[in-house]
């Protein structure tokens, strides 16, 4: 008589991933090990598709490279998070990008709503206060931009030096780079940085 097997179908599996996919994983994980030059591999194959996801949520070019640096670092710092069995690295750092975006679609609405309010009472602002604020906003994009044109090495203490408020000592110690050499870098960077923005 045929046995007949009682053993349950297998469910969908996983697609496989891409050696190129695989690679990012790999590269993630040694971040998680504060490996620097690694993060330099995961930056620079993941920044371009979490700007393209940040600007088709945000709509806005400016605040999407805001959103793709602040991912960034988030990924640097929160890599030891990153679990390669769950999912690729492209997808945890993407899902992040998304997070990301859509608190800042919240934080803008709120703060339009916030600015409505605030000229309802006003009534009428003086010309030179718009004139300032959007000359503030394009100088801040200007930055991000300049910023995007710096070497990792340059860029990324700059970015945690002002934007994450660390100190020199901190920043050293988060790159597992010496201090000295740390200076340096970020000399350098705010130099080029002054170029880019046609400063002396």
């Amino acid at each position: 008589m045929r046995r007949i097997s009682h053993t349950a179908p297998e469910g969908p599996r996983p697609p496989e991933r891409s050696a190129a996919d695989r690679h990012v994983d790999d590269l993630l994980v040694r971040v998680a090990q504060g490996d620097e030059r690694a993060f330099v591999g995961v930056y620079d194959a993941l920044v371009v598709p979490v700007m393209g996801l940040a600007a088709r949520i945000l709509r806005d070019e400016a605040q999407a490279e805001e959103v793709a640096q602040d991912v960034m670092i988030e990924v640097w710092r929160k890599a030891d998070r990153f679990r390669p069995e769950r999912g690729a690295a492209k997808s945890w750092v993407l899902t992040l990008a998304h997070r990301r975006a859509v608190e800042r679609v919240r934080s803008v609405r709120a703060g339009a709503e916030r600015e409505r309010k605030a000229a309802q009472l006003a009534h009428q602002t003086p010309f030179d206060e718009v004139v300032e604020a959007v000359e503030e906003r394009e100088e801040r994009a200007q930055v991000y931009r300049c910023l995007a044109g710096l070497g990792n090495t340059q860029r990324l203490p700059l970015v945690l030096a002002y934007y994450q408020g660390m100190t020199y000592a901190e920043v050293a110690e988060a790159l597992s780079t010496p201090a000295g050499t740390v200076k340096t870098r970020m000399r350098t960077g705010l130099r080029r940085l002054r170029v880019c923005m046609g400063g002396d």
